[in-house]
C-alpha cells in the first residue's frame, strides 16, 4: 500500500471519530465506505463475527456495539430511518480482524487499530508509572516527616 494512501485512510478514520460523554465511536455504515464494503448485508457478517468474538473475550458486546437509528435524506425532501451501529475503538479494531482480507482497506484498518490500541495502552501504562510515583513520593514525604517528628 502506498504511503500517500495510508496518510489519506489515517486522516480519514480520524476525521470519521465522534466524541460523546468522552467516549470515542465510529458509525458503522461510515466506517463500512472506508473498510471498502458496498454492500451492508456484506458489512454486516464482518460486525457480527467481531460481536462472536466480543464475546468470546468477555467483553460486553452492548459496551462496543451500539444499535441506533438515523434518518437519511431521499429525493423531494423526504427522509428514511435507517439502522446504524456505534462502534468503539476497540469494535472497529475487531471488525478489522473479521473483515474480507483480500480488502486492502482491511489490512490497512487492521494495522491501524492495532497501532493505535498498542498507544493507548503505552499511554495507560505511563500514567499509572506516574500515578505509583506520585504515591512513593508522598509516602517518603510523610515518613521523613514522621522521622523528624520523634
Amino acid at each position: 500500500m502506498e504511503k500517500e494512501t495510508i496518510n489519506k485512510l489515517t486522516k480519514t478514520v480520524e476525521e470519521l471519530a465522534y466524541e460523546q460523554d468522552g467516549i470515542e465511536y465510529w458509525l458503522a455504515r461510515e466506517l463500512q465506505e472506508l473498510l471498502g464494503y458496498a454492500d451492508w448485508r456484506n458489512f454486516l457478517n464482518a460486525v457480527d463475527k467481531a460481536k462472536e468474538s466480543c464475546k468470546t473475550t468477555g467483553e460486553a458486546v452492548s459496551d462496543h456495539f451500539v444499535d441506533v437509528n438515523k434518518m437519511i435524506d431521499l429525493g423531494k425532501g423526504g427522509q428514511s430511518k435507517i439502522d446504524d451501529i456505534m462502534l468503539t475503538r476497540y469494535a472497529c479494531y475487531l471488525i478489522a480482524q473479521n473483515g474480507d482480507l483480500k480488502k486492502e482497506q482491511i489490512a490497512f484498518a487492521q494495522s491501524y487499530f492495532a497501532i493505535q490500541t498498542h498507544k493507548q495502552e503505552l499511554l495507560e501504562e505511563r500514567i499509572n508509572l506516574m500515578e505509583r510515583l506520585h504515591a512513593r513520593e508522598k509516602l517518603a514525604a510523610i515518613e521523613r516527616y514522621l522521622h523528624t517528628a520523634t
